[in-house]
């Protein structure tokens, strides 16, 4: 009702199936990419030059690079991933040369579930990295045998 349009980021087709269901019954336009789709350039124009869209659904491996998706200002990740480099490069693709707009990204999380343990994992992951480009020994020192077999496993 703001005039938002967004694109929602999934890792599961089959709740890419389930969303696409909802808005088709709902009476929503919508357009919709996963690995299969045979012209992504197609799809994403259609998406950018028709405002009348709202909602761009897309797989997490097929949209999270190489697109260009600036008329969305809010992103939504319906479901994590472990790694938060895959997670930054789809919140990106709002974020581009010609975005006019504040871009909102959300992310889904359900507290006591897995999500709520990958996102504690893509936290130390980060910090992980940081930790490694400044040279800090603090993080790497502080991490325990179970800790590192977690980050592992």
């Amino acid at each position: 009702d703001g005039g938002h349009r967004a694109l929602v980021f999934s890792q599961f087709t089959s709740m890419l199936r389930l969303l696409r269901e909802e808005l088709e019954r709902r009476g929503l336009s919508y357009c919709y990419l996963d690995g299969t789709t045979r012209d992504r350039a197609a799809v994403v124009e259609r998406f950018q030059k028709e405002a009348s869209i709202p909602v761009f659904l897309i797989s997490l491996k097929a949209g999270g690079v190489g697109l260009n998706l600036t008329g969305a200002d809010t992103v939504v990740l319906f479901d994590p991933w472990w790694n938060p480099a895959v997670e930054d490069q789809a919140t990106d693709r709002a974020h581009r040369i010609g975005q006019s707009r504040v871009v909102t990204a959300y992310k889904l999380i359900t507290r006591g579930t897995v999500e709520e343990k990958i996102l504690a994992l893509q936290q130390r992951k980060r910090d992980l990295i940081a930790a490694t480009l400044t040279g800090e020994d603090v993080f790497t020192n502080s991490l325990g045998w179970d800790e590192i077999q977690e980050l592992l496993g």
